[in-house]
């Protein structure tokens, strides 16, 4: 089963994979952590739906320094490889490095998907590898996904490619922002897996706690209703 997933807003970002908490000024060390939590009505990544249609839990934990790198860890509750073992979590782990080149700034690094558990006999391993660029100017965010790895338990789809357009506008003095998503999925030696999918995202921040609303369709036919065009509402809070 091919496993995708489009990031549910959180923390005033409708687009953060994972939620990244509002930097503070770095301690002596260099060294700024941060954590996040949230609850999501369905967890979506990519436009796919990873809980069938029911809520997740969240949450992450991440650590940055002053030069511009950083490493984290970030988890979810899914249901989507039910069916192929016992694996009912995600646990993933990151680490990059970000800067700005005048008013551009850019983010490279590695992350792997985890998904610990048993799988069922034919099943290929979930287990996924990225490296990922982007660059972004104002309000517009570019970035480009490669697997270094199978995608997501496809066989045979090392090097496919993930390229997303997102867009967030902080409305001032409201706490409000709005943003839009666009991306690709192309999978390697499977062009019938290949698909775009999309989002518009309001969120509200309310002394820290985030509401968010999105709503995501795709160009998938939604026979195992993964697809589905779907609103979700999510809560996030960062430390």
């Amino acid at each position: 089963m091919f496993k995708t997933k489009v990031l549910v807003i959180a923390l005033g970002a409708a687009f953060a994979l994972p939620v990244m908490a509002e930097e503070a000024a770095a301690p002596a060390s260099g060294f700024t952590p941060s954590s996040n939590v949230s609850i999501v009505s369905n967890y979506l990544y990519r436009g796919m739906a990873q809980t069938n249609g029911g809520t997740a839990i969240q949450g992450g934990f991440d650590l940055a320094h002053s030069s511009g790198a950083y490493a984290g860890v970030w988890a979810s509750s899914i249901s989507w490889l039910a069916t192929s073992g016992s694996t009912g979590g995600e646990f993933d782990t990151y680490a990059g490095y970000k800067t700005a080149v005048s008013d551009v700034g850019v983010d490279v690094g590695f992350l792997r998907y985890n998904y610990p558990g048993s799988y069922a006999s034919g099943f290929v391993s979930a287990d996924t590898d990225e490296v990922y660029g982007a660059v972004s100017y104002s309000i517009v965010t570019a970035k480009l996904s490669y697997s270094t790895s199978n995608l997501f338990g496809v066989a045979n789809s090392k090097n496919s490619t993930y390229l997303e357009l997102n867009a967030n506008y902080p409305i001032a003095d409201t706490g409000l922002t709005v943003g839009g998503h666009y991306g690709k999925q192309t999978v390697a030696n499977n062009a019938t897996a290949d698909y775009t999918d999309y989002k518009l995202s309001v969120s509200k921040d309310f002394s820290g706690y985030v509401l968010g609303l999105a709503y995501s369709s795709t160009d998938v036919a939604s026979t195992n209703g993964l697809g589905v065009s779907t609103g979700v509402v999510s809560l996030s809070r960062a430390f």
